[in-house]
């Protein structure tokens, strides 16, 4: 497994759960935000959206910086993006494979073999 497919599983592994995904969403909507800012926007407490962030900042979801007192959250792209262009070569892949398939089962019978979606003579 490559560097980018473990970074591209951190991420999904981050976004699966709905909290988290509530949380990037609120972070979409303030730019950035302290964990009390966020926490009065879910039904989970401060304490639990903490933990939330830390797994979000460790699959590089989000950055965390200091403003005075306060620890702000942001919302980082580049690791959205990755997985987004993943998951975009793997649909080209598979249409790739289908599309031989399909081509395969629709071409005529060249080779004396019935073809797949003829049925068999013999039954």
């Amino acid at each position: 497994m490559s560097a980018d497919q473990r970074d591209v599983g951190t991420v999904f592994v981050a976004l699966a759960d709905p909290t988290r995904r509530l949380l990037l969403g609120a972070l979409v909507d303030e730019g950035q935000a302290s964990a009390t800012t966020l926490a009065v926007r879910l039904p989970v407490s401060r304490q639990a959206v903490v933990k939330h962030l830390n797994v979000l900042e460790e699959a590089g979801l989000v950055t965390a910086g200091r403003a005075g007192r306060e620890v702000l959250y942001r919302l980082r792209s580049t690791p959205l993006e990755a997985s987004a262009r993943w998951l975009t070569d793997l649909a080209a892949t598979w249409d790739r494979r289908l599309g031989a398939v399909k081509r395969a089962a629709e071409a005529p019978d060249v080779s004396g073999q019935r073809q797949l979606d003829q049925p068999d003579p013999d039954r």
